[in-house]
């Protein structure tokens, strides 16, 4: 189904930007080009055959690997693609570090003491995150650790000469913004789970056959709370790779998120549709994961339904 799923998704890609409103070569070679000029464009990326055969021949030098070359400056697309992707590859991967604990130790926290002012206290906090957009937030922390306690830089600027201490400043703020936000949202939902689990019948016999609290949460609680989470988990995955264009702009951090508002502004259609097809690679991917992620942890998922 993800493979159907990936093949519906290209052809919708392919046949809404196909149809925006504009000429591309107008709007890559400007107003003032000559007629000649824009027929040898048209005629050089094949933007005159039919839409069902460019179609086919974009569809195909995907599956080869080959995305094509930029209408802008005729540079092989997969050249642009991966420095970009490699920059928002380490900005998730650190976001997920923070992520992680910052949504675990606070709901354990809250199931634990439930209905308690340490409950009520980070639903507070939560509660506010969640009201606060990306770019204020990133805006808060900027101001927070740039102008109030000069720690951290203004912008995450990185060239391929930054050694790691130059990269990890970099990344510190934007990782940190992403994390909050998805904390945020995930918190509420494991907090709810975890107090459901704890209410069960097998963890009340776990704490009867005298196994600590911490260990029944660890082991029993969690791991089965967890579960219904993984979705949640799944979704901010994506939100790290199409989401980040807020968050790459406040930054100015050189990533897949800008490279696809630049691609936009500039109607780049080829560069376009490689940009949004890997996002939606990565949501259908993520969500797979996800899944099987469930089926593991959940022993009675793993034997076939009769």
């Amino acid at each position: 189904m993800s493979v159907v799923t990936l093949l519906l998704l290209s052809l919708l890609i392919f046949i809404l930007i196909d149809i925006l409103p504009g000429d591309v070569a107008t709007r890559i070679l400007g107003r003032q080009a000559t007629p000649q000029n824009l027929e040898l464009f048209r005629q050089r990326f094949h933007l005159g055959d039919p839409g069902f055969e460019r179609y086919l021949r974009w569809l195909g030098g995907i599956v080869q690997g080959d995305f094509g070359t930029t209408l802008t400056n005729a540079r092989p697309i997969g050249a642009i693609l991966v420095p970009r992707l490699v920059n928002t590859a380490w900005l998730s991967l650190v976001a997920l570090l923070l992520y992680l604990p910052l949504t675990l130790i606070p709901s354990a926290l809250q199931a634990v003491n439930r209905d308690r002012p340490v409950d009520h206290a980070i639903s507070i906090v939560t509660l506010t995150f969640l009201s606060i957009p990306d770019f204020l937030l990133a805006t808060f922390l900027m101001i927070g650790f740039v102008v109030l306690v000069p720690l951290l830089p203004a912008t995450s600027v990185v060239e391929p000469t930054s050694d790691f201490w130059e990269y990890a400043r970099a990344l510190v703020l934007p990782a940190a913004t992403l994390a909050l936000v998805m904390a945020s949202t995930a918190i509420r939902m494991l907090r709810d789970n975890l107090i459901e689990v704890l209410d069960s019948d097998y963890v009340r016999m776990a704490e009867y056959k005298g196994l600590s609290k911490r260990l029944v949460l660890l082991r029993h609680a969690l791991p089965n709370a967890l579960i219904p989470s993984l979705n949640v988990t799944a979704l901010n995955f994506t939100y790290l790779i199409g989401g980040v264009v807020i968050i790459e702009r406040v930054f100015a951090y050189p990533g897949f998120g800008s490279l696809l508002v630049d691609a936009l502004q500039l109607r780049d259609v080829p560069l376009i549709e490689a940009t949004v097809l890997i996002a939606g690679a990565v949501y259908v991917t993520a969500n797979l994961l996800a899944d099987l992620g469930a089926i593991l942890l959940n022993p009675r998922l793993q034997t076939p339904s009769r």
